[in-house]
């Protein structure tokens, strides 16, 4: 997949817990588990939203393009 989250990296930097950001944004633990192991296939603006403000970070910092060989061959 070409997009990557990396929220559990994030999470590393604030050094915060899953519960925590739960009990800050919201979202269920189990949501942002999948979030957090790259097993979600869609997110929401309104929880990205919630993640950035919780953790005082842009989109950019959580998610991140990275071009797999469907998306190159799609370029040429």
């Amino acid at each position: 997949m070409a997009i990557i989250i990396r929220l559990d990296v994030e999470l590393a930097r604030k050094k915060m817990r899953l519960k925590e950001l739960s009990e800050r944004t919201g979202i269920s633990v189990p949501n942002l588990s999948i979030l957090k192991n790259g097993k979600a296939k869609a997110m929401r603006f309104t929880t990205l939203n919630a993640i950035c403000t919780a953790l005082d970070t842009t989109p950019g910092a959580i998610i991140e393009f990275e071009p797999d060989a469907d998306t190159e061959a799609l370029a040429d």
